[in-house]
């Protein structure tokens, strides 16, 4: 099967995913700086979720390009990754209005940890349909990014309940461990084209 339906299908959940999450931001009623400040924590939690959903996007546009094809497994395990991803639009404006307390910041947690763990499922899902010899398997490598992220979470989710500023803290190092461009799956792809 063609990835290019699955492409298309997951690039437009993730596109409603961003819609959706900048509908929360709510205009303020004055028109000045002060009517800004209420709106500060929704603003820093819907930027923290573009910039991870802007991951997400980045990193699941690598994985398809490098697989070879579409197994039903890897179609469901795709599904399950848009279901975990498509709950950050709640946990983000839950998060923002209430200020980052603690259950709505480990809640946040819970579900980046879930989304970590079903991208883990999806590059299984492709990796068991395209072997271990594939491109994709010999660029991953260790995978020391996608094996720290949810040891992160794990430690940032009970965090939340004594120190809600550390786990938000926590949240936004694994952003910024991703942020920087991982050219794992770049650079395998070029040595495959040209070898």
């Amino acid at each position: 099967m063609g990835k290019g339906r699955l492409e298309a299908f997951s690039d437009g959940v993730l596109a409603i995913i961003i819609t959706i999450m900048v509908l929360e931001l709510k205009v303020p009623h004055g028109d000045d700086l002060a009517a800004l400040a209420p709106l500060l924590p929704v603003f820093l939690s819907y930027l923290l979720s573009f910039v991870y959903v802007g991951i997400y996007w980045n990193n699941h546009h690598h994985l398809l390009h490098a697989a070879h094809g579409v197994t039903g497994a890897v179609l469901w395990a795709n599904l399950h990754l848009l279901f975990w991803l498509s709950l950050i639009p709640f946990v983000t404006g839950w998060m923002g209005e209430n200020h980052f307390s603690a259950l709505p910041t480990a809640l946040y947690g819970g579900v980046l940890l879930m989304a970590a763990i079903a991208y883990f499922i999806l590059q299984w899902a492709i990796l068991r349909g395209d072997g271990t010899a594939s491109v994709l398997a010999q660029a991953l490598g260790r995978d020391w990014k996608g094996k720290l992220s949810p040891v992160i979470y794990i430690v940032a989710i009970p965090t939340a309940f004594f120190a809600e500023w550390v786990s938000d803290a926590l949240y936004v190092l694994v952003a910024l461990i991703w942020l920087v461009p991982d050219r794992r799956i770049e650079r395998a792809l070029v040595v495959d084209e040209h070898p």
